[in-house]
């Protein structure tokens, strides 16, 4: 009966370790960064690097949100191309807020096509943070 117990108890504590090296595994860090100013995403990226290289296997996926009155500045290319570049080395993904494109009056099919949009950036950015993304707004 001890032998059946102390069995039992091995083949349970050994399956709880396997599971949790598994959920180990698969657990990723992501980010998000809400930001208003083009000029803010050379630190943001350099952030992002410097996370992947000290997290390289729980670095998840990294999203810039660009939102508020600045906005257009995200189709200038002498703001923005050289930082666009920059996040494709980093892979760091640049999304735009719709509501900031159309309250501001910017011509979205000016905006780079790899700079992707959503309807609502900060909305984005919650929904984000619900699936466990680590945010910061600057």
């Amino acid at each position: 009966m001890k032998t059946l117990i102390i069995n039992s108890l091995t083949i349970i504590l050994l399956l709880l370790s396997f599971q949790t090296q598994a959920q180990n595994k698969e657990a990723t860090d992501n980010y998000v960064v809400l930001t208003k100013k083009v000029q803010q995403l050379k630190p943001i990226i350099l952030s992002a690097i410097e996370l992947q290289n000290e997290n390289k296997n729980q670095f998840g996926e990294f999203v810039v949100i660009f939102c508020g009155k600045a906005i257009g500045d995200i189709t200038d290319p002498k703001k923005i191309d050289a930082f666009i570049e920059m996040a494709k080395t980093a892979n760091v993904r640049i999304v735009a807020c719709g509501f900031s494109l159309s309250k501001f009056n910017v011509d979205q099919s000016k905006v780079p096509e790899e700079i992707e949009i959503v309807e609502n950036g900060i909305l984005y950015d919650f929904q984000l943070q619900k699936k466990g993304y680590f945010s910061l707004s600057l």
